[in-house]
């Protein structure tokens, strides 16, 4: 049976995802990418010009649902600690229900395809974030507001964005059972870090 055009798109994007996740990006060849997707190494080349622009994919596919997630139900007219307590217990259940994106972006974030989209989302944001409300917005209007220390940038997300990861990755490795109540509370720690 022949599978369509989007299902091998589907299925190369989902393969390149899960072995760069447990291998890397150079312990993930185009060959093993292939040979998983179950489609040829030829085939990879129809559908994305080269590796890097399988992997830029792999991650823009990624963040949109990620972004999706976080907008259900966003609290706009609230305070900015209920927005950010959004934004921490929306990333923690997305990436418990997703443990391979989650390791996925831990390798994408810490390379240098992520390093430029990281910079940009703390220093710049020119354009890669929706419309909603983005966490430096957040912080910029905390800390104007007066309700946020008025610290770098790079410090208020490494205090909020850390946090979440190491959370994260020692729930998913069993160290930790996060219930919702424990979530609550991790959420007011990172507030109480920031909060001015």
């Amino acid at each position: 049976m022949d599978i369509s055009n989007l299902d091998k798109h589907v299925a190369i994007l989902k393969a390149a995802m899960e072995l760069i996740a447990d291998n890397g990006f150079h312990g993930s060849p185009i060959s093993m990418i292939a040979n998983r997707a179950g489609v040829g190494a030829g085939t990879i080349y129809r559908y994305f010009e080269n590796k890097d622009v399988l992997i830029r994919e792999v991650f823009d596919e990624i963040e949109t649902r990620l972004n999706q997630t976080l907008d259900g139900d966003y609290p706009t007219d609230q305070s900015i600690k209920r927005r950010l307590d959004h934004y921490y217990i929306g990333l923690v259940h997305f990436f418990f229900g997703h443990p391979v994106e989650f390791k996925f972006l831990g390798q994408f974030y810490d390379s240098p395809y992520g390093v430029e989209i990281r910079r940009d989302k703390i220093f710049n944001q020119t354009g890669r974030e929706h419309s909603r409300e983005t966490l430096k917005s957040l912080f910029e209007q905390g800390i104007a507001r007066g309700v946020i220390k008025d610290l770098p940038m790079v410090f208020l997300f490494a205090f909020f964005i850390g946090s979440i990861i190491a959370l994260t990755r020692d729930h998913i490795l069993g160290f930790i059972e996060l219930d919702n109540r424990l979530l609550q509370q991790a959420a007011d720690t990172c507030w109480d870090a920031i909060k001015a």
